[in-house]
């Protein structure tokens, strides 16, 4: 069953996302079907109840992006080796075309600020992997990096990949340049 299999490789994604990756393997099912076989095989995540933080209340209105390259946003993620040496992730992300354009994992990275992309990857690749090496974990969160913006759709990109939001977006601006 292709619905199980891509389940397995992708453990965070719902059935929503699955059905977009099934339709581009050319796969044609309902999305209900694929909903009910989902939850048939017991293959939903468990919802998790966001936790309020009193910070957001504090935060300054942040305007939203434009176009591609407008606006990126830079965020932190920290984990550990196998032998509990700690390392850091700094992410960089386009957020119009929410295209991760870099991943740098070092031991001495430090910052201040938080955004929303650090629970994809926390989820889809700190979380799920076991990391031998600096290098190793480099190179795990830097395929992962190219599978997120190659492979995996994004809702709110009318569940399109970065990089293919972004080429649309570059073919719809050089035919209105023209």
């Amino acid at each position: 069953m292709l619905i199980k299999e891509v389940a397995a490789v992708r453990v965070r994604y719902g059935y929503k996302r699955i059905h977009v990756l099934l339709q581009k393997k050319g796969c044609h099912i309902n999305h209900k079907r694929v909903y009910w076989i989902y939850c048939e095989e017991e293959l939903n995540l468990r919802r998790k109840r966001p936790r309020k933080r009193t910070s957001e209340h504090f935060r300054l209105f942040r305007e939203s992006a434009r176009d591609i390259n407008h606006c990126w946003s830079m965020d932190f993620a920290s984990d550990s080796l196998f032998n509990g040496r700690r390392f850091r992730a700094l992410t960089a992300v386009d957020i119009f075309s929410r295209e991760c354009l870099g991943i740098g994992v070092d031991q001495g990275i430090k910052g201040n600020d938080a955004e929303s992309f650090i629970g994809s990857l926390r989820d889809e690749c700190l979380n799920v992997n076991w990391f031998l090496s600096l290098e190793d974990a480099q190179d795990k969160i830097e395929s992962w990096r190219i599978d997120c913006n190659e492979y995996r759709p994004h809702s709110s990109l009318d569940y399109k990949t970065p990089c293919d939001f972004a080429k649309s977006r570059l073919i719809e601006a050089r035919k209105l340049t023209v």
